[in-house]
């Protein structure tokens, strides 16, 4: 795996400008006791091993705990709100997805998604791939398009927030029109979609690979910006059909707004080091996740951009926040 070193020209320009903000002494002094990362998420996904996997070398460069509480509860929003309402000290962070930007194309929020947050640092990004079962004809994105356009009433299963949102974004740029079939989760739908009751899904890859690689499903592209490693003869939709897209899960920590920039400098440069310690990055590797790094500034215009995106797509499939 290739870690992506996105922006870190820009890091190491921006974090002498941070640490001049209140002097050396202030980001030595940090931290002095326990450091806490929400996961707004039950145990287990990206997000949390993440969390788990960089608290042990966090743990050991600053001689203090770091403990991961999953505070899971309505998509991310609760957890994510005891972020919000932290102290700005940088003894609270956590450790979101893109359901931080795409949770506001679905619901009213107790938080502002972009003023009431401090972005450290993306973590992670994992591609989806654009699935479908043996029996559907369609073998390439191009052939989706055009058996859509001959056919209307091509399905696709949706479990909530980016695969949701992912075939409408699609079938926007591609000038088709996909009917949506709701699902709880990734487990419910693949026994529809293999059967061909559902005729294509953007599903994560760690969820599909699986089933692909059995035979049971064939992936048509995958949504990154660069092939997956676990899939790298599928080509990117980017590649086979649309520039420039691209829909990936991903994660990123984040901490209360206002943090003290020499505080914000010391997160950045420690979440940093434990991402690329050996154990995470190959653990990673083997959840189909990218290692992505990248400075505050860059962070916060990323996640305004997903924003955009999202919100345009939500509101093209009718969407409005409840």
């Amino acid at each position: 795996m290739t870690i992506t070193r996105r922006a870190l020209g820009a890091t190491a320009l921006a974090l002498p400008g941070l640490l001049a903000g209140r002097g050396a002494g202030a980001q030595g002094a940090f931290p002095t006791r326990a450091v806490r990362i929400v996961v707004p998420y039950t145990p287990g996904g990206v997000s949390d091993i993440t969390a788990r996997l960089i608290a042990e070398p966090l743990s050991a460069t600053w001689g203090q705990p770091v403990p991961v509480e999953n505070r899971a509860g309505a998509d991310g929003v609760i957890g994510t709100e005891v972020v919000a309402r932290s102290p700005a000290d940088g003894y609270t962070l956590g450790l979101v997805s893109v359901g931080h930007p795409v949770n506001a194309a679905f619901y009213r929020l107790p938080f502002d998604t972009m003023r009431d947050f401090t972005f450290v640092t993306q973590t992670t990004a994992t591609p989806l791939v654009l699935c479908a079962p043996r029996a559907f004809a369609p073998n390439t994105p191009a052939e989706l398009v055009d058996h859509a356009k001959r056919n209307p009433g091509v399905t696709f299963a949706g479990t909530g927030g980016v695969v949701r949102l992912a075939p409408v974004l699609f079938a926007q740029r591609a000038g088709i029109q996909l009917e949506y079939v709701p699902y709880r989760g990734s487990t419910q739908a693949h026994p529809d979609l293999i059967a061909n009751r559902v005729n294509i899904m953007f599903d994560t890859v760690p969820a599909a690979l699986p089933h692909i690689q059995s035979g049971a499903l064939k992936a048509l592209a995958t949504t990154g910006a660069r092939r997956s490693p676990q899939l790298p003869d599928v080509p990117t939709m980017a590649e086979a059909l649309l520039p420039g897209f691209e829909a990936s899960t991903w994660g990123m920590v984040i901490a209360p707004a206002n943090l003290p920039r020499p505080v914000l400098a010391k997160l950045n440069t420690d979440i940093h080091a434990a991402l690329r310690n050996p154990t995470v990055v190959d653990r990673h590797r083997t959840l189909g996740a990218e290692i992505v790094m990248n400075d505050p500034d860059t962070m916060r215009a990323f996640v305004q951009a997903e924003m955009e995106k999202w919100g345009t797509a939500a509101r093209a499939a009718g969407i409005q926040p409840q």
